[in-house]
């Protein structure tokens, strides 16, 4: 007789460690920009990529989607089969947990896959391999249904998450870096360096494209200082406002209210 062992997960484990409301940040941007996708589908599903030791911050994604899209599904996935038992008892209407890697073994496509704090752990040259897997894995678009196709949010934050950088990916590939955090605590933006993605922390060198855009955030955050008497928030603005006259943001004001900044990828990425 023939074995069937599943195939191994591709990818290892990662540290595990999580706290509650961690990813709310990634979270809501998620759902601001990716929402009418998943509002539009008919059966939207959504992976919470290496969610941890435990299963908050997949039970957070399901809570957050919902409001904006009500039928959306959420399904844990982890390449630790101990932490999956561990997160079985939590499964809901809407939720599951399952193992697996960046194969992401799901039978279908799913609209979103957010990975965030795993590729951490990794070598610079193996995000673009694994970035690959998890691309390919993303609901294609159908410009007949007028269905957009899936995204893969893929970033790092702190560990109570009041910094967090990431990059969002659609099957065709990269397409912006977004930088957020928490205003009140933030002395100036580059002190968002330290949690930029694996593909870019190692880029934060004087030469590549992230190190100066970070370069002009901080002399624009400099510049824009006598609004701070109007709180962070608006010398946050102010100092978003001025970068867009040199780098391709995409966002706008309703975001930047957030303390979010949104770039085009192609100006930030790497000069390899």
């Amino acid at each position: 007789m023939v074995s069937r062992t599943p195939p191994r997960p591709v990818g290892s484990a990662t540290r595990g460690t999580t706290h509650p409301n961690r990813l709310r940040r990634m979270d809501r941007w998620i759902a601001a920009v990716h929402g009418p996708v998943l509002r539009r589908a008919a059966e939207p599903v959504a992976v919470d990529l290496g969610y941890g030791a435990a299963p908050w911050t997949a039970v957070e994604l399901l809570l957050r989607l919902r409001r904006t899209a009500p039928r959306v599904r959420v399904v844990g996935v982890e390449i630790d089969a101990g932490r999956v038992a561990a997160a079985r008892p939590y499964e809901r209407e809407g939720l599951t947990f399952g193992r697996g890697g960046f194969e992401v073994p799901l039978p279908g496509a799913p609209l979103l896959i957010r990975a965030a704090n795993v590729l951490r752990q990794y070598d610079e040259g193996e995000v673009a391999a694994a970035w690959e897997l998890l691309r390919a894995r993303l609901a294609p678009a159908d410009p007949v249904r007028g269905a957009g196709g899936g995204l893969l949010v893929e970033g790092t934050c702190d560990e109570i998450g009041r910094r967090h950088v990431w990059v969002a990916l659609g099957p065709e590939g990269p397409r912006t870096v977004t930088f957020a955090t928490r205003l009140v605590s933030l002395d100036r933006p580059s002190d968002l360096a330290e949690r930029l993605p694996k593909a870019l922390i190692h880029r934060n060198v004087p030469g590549e494209p992230v190190h100066m855009f970070l370069r002009d955030f901080d002399r624009a955050w400099a510049a824009a200082a006598p609004y701070a008497s109007y709180g962070a928030r608006q010398r946050w603005i102010a100092a978003v406002r001025a970068l867009t006259a040199d780098w391709p943001v995409r966002d706008g004001p309703a975001r930047w209210r957030q303390g979010e900044v949104t770039v085009a990828w192609e100006a930030l990425a790497p000069r390899w």
